[in-house]
């Protein structure tokens, strides 16, 4: 079964091979506090820095999921609460999480600016120049929802204090594992906070990841896969053209090709690593049913457009042969009705 689904999505071929080696060597049984392990951290860190170039006095930590780094952000990094400007349904999410922990009172005392850099629920995207309005106009911290885009696209990683991802979408992986990525700026902010009393505070995670541990029995495997997937991959902005490309080729096929419309109609706000494509609602169902018998699944409509979208994953684990068979059934295959 070939899938574009938008997470968990197709995972790297390799990773079977390199499960069985961790299983094989015994790396899934190391002691979190063994030499061993600490090795493992610290050279998945070292990749991180390198194949992302995420800059050297930037921190890195590993954290369960995304929704966990909007907890964590909440309590130890907000003083008084924080802005979201959204445009889908888990930058909604994340609003209403982080303000049951720290309640929004007055708009103007919000010292934490939280941005959902690629939208995954309608194929949306927050482009750098827009970040750099956000830095530009923002005073506080500002951390960055980069779920849906690290690992596939390139960043300027100073236009914001946070940035954090799950890695079962663009870095090939399964889920159960988070990065969380910190500025000097953002680690400054914790200490004045200093929020310990939470077993996630960022301080005690920082603590340890300075020796190269974890707080607490970590995901092994998900590192150690994490490790290898990143020794396999090219620099990032090898990848980001790729992505681009075919996000570009993407949109004129659908636009062009296709009797289907785009759920995004402005060109500069549509997601490169998520396509959005609407219709109506027995089209979208029956797209996607004929799609499964093909041997694709399509990724289902979130939130407000569950019902009336599907969406396609632009993901770098997915191959060009693979593209090309859900290109060609698309253009075949027409609904009852057709698709609006």
């Amino acid at each position: 079964m070939i899938t574009f689904y938008p997470g968990p999505s197709k995972v790297y071929p390799q990773v079977a091979g390199y499960a069985q080696e961790a299983i094989q060597s015994g790396i899934v049984s190391l002691n979190h506090r063994s030499p061993g392990f600490m090795a493992v951290v610290e050279e998945t860190i070292r990749l991180l820095h390198e194949k992302l170039v995420i800059p050297a006095d930037y921190h890195i930590a590993f954290a369960s999921s995304a929704t966990e780094c909007w907890e964590i952000i909440a309590q130890s990094l907000t003083v008084t609460s924080s802005l979201h400007p959204y445009g889908g349904a888990f930058g909604k999410k994340w609003m209403e999480y982080a303000h049951r922990i720290k309640p929004m009172i007055l708009p103007g005392e919000a010292d934490v600016l939280c941005v959902v850099q690629n939208e995954t629920s309608n194929g949306t995207q927050v482009r750098m120049d827009t970040l750099t309005q956000f830095r530009r106009d923002f005073t506080g911290l500002i951390a960055v929802d980069a779920v849906s885009s690290l690992g596939g696209l390139a960043f300027d990683w100073s236009l914001a204090d946070v940035w954090f991802a799950s890695v079962q979408k663009c870095l090939g992986l399964p889920a159960g594992l988070a990065v969380l990525i910190y500025s000097p700026n953002a680690l400054e902010q914790a200490e004045i906070i200093n929020d310990r009393q939470f077993y996630n505070s960022l301080l005690f995670i920082h603590e340890n990841m300075e020796k190269y541990q974890t707080p607490f029995t970590p995901n092994g495997l998900g590192i150690y896969l994490l490790m290898n997937v990143l020794q396999q991959l090219p620099p990032i902005a090898e990848v980001d053209a790729v992505i681009c490309r075919r996000a570009a080729d993407w949109y004129r096929f659908i636009e062009q090709e296709t009797d289907w419309r785009l759920l995004i109609e402005n060109p500069e706000q549509r997601s490169d690593t998520v396509i959005a494509v609407r219709g109506n609602e027995d089209a979208i169902r029956a797209v996607k049913t004929a799609a499964q018998k093909n041997g694709i699944t399509l990724g289902n409509g979130y939130g407000d457009w569950k019902s009336n979208t599907f969406r396609i994953a632009n993901f770098p684990a997915i191959e060009d042969w693979e593209i090309e068979k859900l290109k060609s059934f698309l253009q075949t295959y027409s609904p009852p009705g057709g698709p609006v």
